[in-house]
């Protein structure tokens, strides 16, 4: 099916390194037209680089998803370049567990500004164009821990069960427009995520485990590209996926 991505205009955040990076590797392979956006521009230029050597296209803009500016700018970018947007990928997330008792508050702050407003501004970002093109792809990003929370993990989790409620509510008011939403919840995949742990022993700890049984940062990808990839008359809701040997 990759019929139905070739030529496709699609935006990805934090697409400097890990799952967003991947996809947009592998996006780009199947014959998308790329915008990527990370605060790390050195990263995405290099990255930019490979894909046009390669015969590919692909953008870079700066952009640190908490500032809405940036957002826009980011799929102003993407319009200006290809003369619309078919999809974006909401990828830019942080995971600085630990338990409450820590008061980590700045941490807390930065997860909700990140995960959830990130998500939220992108949204906004493109959503007025979808609305005139009458077609249009929201993926947003959530987490196993969207679907279950754990010790350490109370605001994080709740950032992530806040993406899937928003994703369905976003789900059911864009129909009309013939636009499609996409909340995709992954369980350990070999990215930097846990290096953002900051407190003592659950860094080590959830590093260690990770290690043992994360799948690659490719396999988000390939789930990027199923839900992408349908005809524009199916509606892929959701996807949770894990390592097969992870046991939550």
């Amino acid at each position: 099916m990759t019929d139905n991505i070739k030529d496709k205009v699609i935006i990805i955040t934090g697409a400097s390194s890990g799952m967003g990076e991947a996809t947009a590797r592998d996006l780009a392979a199947k014959g998308a037209k790329l915008a990527l956006g990370a605060r790390r521009k050195d990263r995405l230029d290099t990255l930019v680089k490979d894909i046009t050597d390669k015969g590919g296209e692909a953008i870079a803009v700066a952009t640190d998803v908490t500032k809405l500016e940036d957002v826009q700018a980011l799929a102003d970018a993407a319009k200006d370049k290809y003369g619309r947007v078919d999809v974006i990928f909401n990828n830019a997330g942080l995971m600085p567990l630990s338990p409450l008792e820590s008061l980590r508050i700045d941490e807390w702050n930065q997860m909700v500004d990140v995960n959830i407003k990130g998500t939220l501004y992108g949204i906004a970002a493109v959503l007025p164009i979808f609305k005139e093109q009458k077609s249009g792809h929201v993926i947003n990003v959530s987490s196993v821990y969207g679907h279950k929370t754990v010790a350490t993990g109370a605001v994080y989790c709740a950032t992530k069960h806040a993406v899937r409620s928003l994703s369905e509510g976003l789900r059911q008011e864009v129909k009309d427009y013939n636009v499609r939403v996409t909340v995709i919840s992954p369980g350990a995949v070999d990215t930097e995520l846990t290096s953002h742990i900051s407190e003592p022993g659950v860094g080590d700890q959830v590093r260690d485990f990770v290690s043992q049984i994360a799948v690659p940062a490719s396999t988000m990808a390939d789930m990027v590209s199923f839900a992408v990839s349908q005809p524009a008359n199916v509606d892929v809701n959701e996807i949770l996926f894990r390592p097969t040997v992870q046991p939550e």
